[in-house]
């Protein structure tokens, strides 16, 4: 047991001070925009707005969830989320599983292994991307959103070296000699151990897609298609607020309280899945740290 010193409390009680001062400026924005989503409009048209609504009201959110294209955005951006963090992670663990093995096992793993290396440093750019993917006649479709980034070379790295460092060889080989395959050891003993290192690498997956505006902007020639962070910045960037209500509804109305409201409710999904894969990303988040 470590003696608690003097010098040993005060450091941990400076930590635990220190830590929360750091929560507290990362959460101060997203307060910050709720209660201005929640404020009257000249209120927040004033900048009076702080860190507590001022003329308390809904208004801002019953305009924003009675909006339809607002409607439309929230669900292709959950679909091409859900889409996309499938897709993601199921060809991120079968390729990482084969990955994970020595070159004893795997002949020309390291040409596949620099192949996706590669991938990192270097890429076509965006117009060739583009021409394929429009080629492919995956334009203004859910798939030009989940297929281009359907393998992130950094997950796929962090996956090979959890499977090699926390999956027991001794475990694997008795599985062979049971008469196990490679498709049932990968199901029934890589994937239960690797908890950890799945949930934490389906939420960057999740946050990458949920967060994505760019390609929705390029790929997406109907504005009906875009995906939730696309529709916000267009109306944020371009200052474009006829996606947001017509102009007899704006007048007893701020554009920065409507603003705000879809900015909060563009963020609350994440927030609300994140408490959820908390528990696991302690331990997933130092994924191959371990040494054998």
């Amino acid at each position: 047991m470590i003696y608690k010193t003097k010098g040993y409390r005060i450091f941990t009680a400076f930590n635990y001070v220190f830590l929360a001062f750091l929560a507290f400026i990362c959460v101060l924005p997203l307060i910050h925009i709720l209660a201005v989503s929640l404020s009257g409009s000249a209120a927040a048209s004033g900048n009076m707005v702080s860190l507590w609504p001022v003329d308390f009201t809904w208004d801002a959110y019953d305009k924003t969830m009675g909006n339809d294209n607002f409607i439309r955005s929230l669900l292709i951006a959950i679909q091409r989320t859900v889409l996309g963090t499938i897709i993601s992670m199921g060809l991120l663990l079968c390729a990482a599983y084969g990955l994970s093995k020595y070159d004893e096992e795997f002949k020309g793993r390291k040409w596949y292994m620099w192949f996706f290396v590669f991938t990192m440093l270097f890429n076509g750019g965006i117009v060739p991307t583009y021409i394929i993917v429009t080629g492919l006649g995956l334009g203004d479709t859910i798939w030009s959103l989940v297929l281009p980034t359907a393998i992130n070379a950094f997950n796929l790295i962090l996956l090979l070296n959890f499977f090699r460092t926390s999956v027991p060889k001794s475990l694997e080989e008795s599985a062979f000699i049971d008469g196990a395959g490679h498709f049932t050891i990968f199901l029934k003993i890589y994937l239960p151990i690797s908890i950890p290192a799945i949930a934490t690498v389906s939420l960057f997956t999740m946050v990458f897609h949920w967060n994505q505006w760019f390609d929705g902007l390029i790929y997406m020639t109907n504005e009906r298609n875009y995906p939730l962070q696309t529709f916000l910045q267009s109306i944020v960037v371009k200052k474009d607020l006829s996606n947001v209500t017509d102009a007899q509804e704006l007048k007893n109305m701020s554009q920065r309280t409507v603003e705000s409201a879809q900015i909060f409710i563009s963020a609350l999904p994440m927030l609300v899945v994140y408490p959820f894969i908390q528990k696991y990303f302690v331990k997933g988040i130092v994924l191959g740290a371990e040494k054998e």
